[in-house]
């Protein structure tokens, strides 16, 4: 793999015919096909570190597209200051985000080279996102990186509104692999558990990994939560459960 990739801000239709800004990058190592990627970016919103995981995937094959969920919410501000106005309102409604990675997926699958398979990946709010979008829309492969919020409300005091989803999992749409801290608190290993022992009822195909030493947002390479470890650990089980359901 030659590591060759192109990246650029593009306009995507979102919910509601909305036209929103995005980032997208994609391989130069030949026509494909390939599969694809949305790119779910965590609550701090669409910023640099979020872009840099969106290039690694094109660097790893793959087209990615990360949409700006909070472009509606201060267009042309500064990530800092659309994440602010996003979260006075109490974050990103879910109809919205749900429309906004339709638009996304259909971006992708409409790109030269695509081979029509879509996943997606999530961090933080993200990663419930993720799992949103998964039991709502057609989409052959979804991750959650320590989404909360899942099974349980999110405390009094924080500004996230957002009501617990776990009863949409009879509709998830392809296999699920989730990726959590040990001493997290949103998630709680308790939680998790109790998603991955719904959708065992269920019979939906998921594998949930729990990092031990590992808190929330230990992917993150410019925070103290950083884990080296458990982040290397997680994006190999990203490459191979993508390498499973959205190679060719």
């Amino acid at each position: 793999m030659s590591e060759a990739l192109s990246a650029k801000t593009v306009t995507i239709t979102g919910h509601g015919g909305d036209e929103i800004e995005a980032y997208l990058a994609v391989p130069d190592d030949g026509p494909g096909p390939r599969g694809s990627v949305v790119v779910i970016h965590h609550m701090p919103g669409y910023d640099s570190s979020t872009k840099e995981i969106v290039r690694k995937f094109a660097a790893n094959g793959y087209a990615a597209l990360l949409p700006n969920l909070y472009y509606r919410d201060a267009p042309g501000a500064s990530p800092d200051d659309a994440a602010a106005a996003a979260r006075a309102k109490g974050g990103v409604p879910d109809d919205r985000l749900v429309g906004d990675v339709a638009g996304a997926a259909e971006y992708l699958r409409a790109l030269d080279g695509s081979n029509g398979r879509v996943g997606v990946i999530g961090y933080c709010s993200g990663g419930r996102q993720s799992f949103l979008a998964a039991c709502s829309l057609a989409l052959d492969a979804a991750i959650d990186c320590y989404g909360a919020f899942i099974v349980n409300t999110p405390p009094d005091g924080m500004p996230l509104k957002a009501t617990p989803i776990v009863g949409l999992a009879e509709d998830l749409s392809c296999p699920l692999l989730g990726l959590f801290g040990a001493d997290d608190k949103f998630p709680t290993p308790e939680e998790t558990a109790e998603l991955s022992k719904v959708l065992d009822e269920l019979g939906k195909q998921h594998e949930f990994h729990t990092y031990e030493g590992a808190g929330h947002a230990f992917f993150s390479v410019d925070r103290v939560a950083y884990r080296p470890e458990a982040a290397t650990d997680g994006w190999q089980k990203i490459w191979d459960f993508y390498g499973r359901y959205l190679a060719n």
